[in-house]
């Protein structure tokens, strides 16, 4: 017999037997059964059970704006820098100020914070003239303590003034108070087991342009922007704060947009540039009532599409978590 047939009873076997592996076989592939699925129903439960006992085990948080269809096609964004500076730590403490305001941030909610001033204050034995934990005041003899919502989740400020200015002895007192061992420890434990989440941030379409809106005044939104731009956002030859401008509320940075970075080979040979450019931009921020806008345009000649301009904000607004 020919050698070339003695193998093919064996090629015959091997062959109806990964015929078993198709589709309809023990091996159905699955990857595009997706295409065809449909929603079931919600689950309804009966009459007789108590609805406050039941929740969705893994709900889908609620989306924050509008969907933004991209021009293009679509590019996963770079992920943020993870900087353990660029947010106040649980039972932390630190300082912001700007030229005329001075005040603490504190890592825990302000339903962790508010005992500790109440702490601080019979500590001291100051005499408690009013005290709203509502409004989060509390006024003594000799300064006001004022308590709110911190910029990032899980975050409180704390000011120290007399008759409207700050007090700089008070404030002062506070931040060693919350640097206390003991007092850190507590807020910290505590702080862990409570994270109300802070107003979001939105970006919003102006025409082609995009602004970012923040759910605080201007002085607060600021004063943590430069600090972050200042500590948490320069990186050798990809990003570079230039100058900052508080009292017109500017800041000047020099920036590879994501349009840079995503260029294609034949776009930088013809454009004869084949290294990623930073451009100038200037992020300037206005008040609109109690909330504040940051928009993002060219310092140069080279233009800003809406693209690289809400890309940018969306780092910016990652400083801010």
């Amino acid at each position: 017999m020919n050698s070339a047939l003695k193998g093919l009873p064996l090629a015959m076997i091997a062959a109806l037997t990964l015929a078993g592996c198709a589709k309809d076989g023990h091996y159905h592939d699955r990857n595009e059964d997706y295409a065809g699925a449909r929603q079931a129903a919600p689950l309804t439960l009966p009459g007789s059970r108590d609805q406050s006992r039941y929740r969705d085990i893994m709900p889908v948080p609620q989306a924050r704006g509008d969907f933004y269809a991209r021009e293009g096609d679509f590019a996963a964004p770079l992920p943020q820098t993870l900087s353990a500076s660029t947010a106040v730590a649980a039972g932390d403490v630190a300082v912001r100020e700007t030229d005329a305001d001075r005040w603490l941030v504190v890592g825990a909610a302000p339903a962790v914070v508010w005992p500790e001033l109440e702490r601080f204050v019979e500590q001291r034995g100051l005499e408690i003239t009013r005290s709203d934990s509502a409004s989060g005041v509390i006024e003594t003899s000799d300064a006001s303590l004022v308590l709110r919502q911190g910029l990032r989740s899980g975050t409180s400020e704390v000011r120290c003034d007399t008759a409207g200015q700050l007090n700089r002895l008070c404030l002062n007192s506070l931040q060693r108070h919350f640097e206390a061992r003991s007092a850190s420890a507590s807020i910290a434990s505590a702080s862990a087991q409570q994270t109300p989440e802070a107003d979001s941030v939105r970006f919003e379409p102006r025409g082609d342009d995009w602004v970012m809106v923040m759910p605080f005044d201007i002085e607060r939104a600021y004063a943590e922007l430069a600090f972050q731009l200042e500590n948490n956002f320069e990186m050798e030859d990809r990003r570079e704060l230039v100058s900052v401008d508080e009292s017109g509320k500017r800041f000047v940075i020099d920036y590879i947009t994501e349009s840079e970075r995503t260029r294609g080979f034949i776009d930088s040979l013809t454009s004869m540039d084949l290294l990623e450019s930073m451009q100038r931009i200037e992020l300037r921020l206005s008040p609109q009532g109690q909330e504040t806008l940051m928009e993002a345009r060219s310092a140069d000649d080279e233009p800003l599409s809406g693209d690289d301009q809400r890309e940018l904000l969306q780092r910016m607004e990652g400083l801010l978590r």
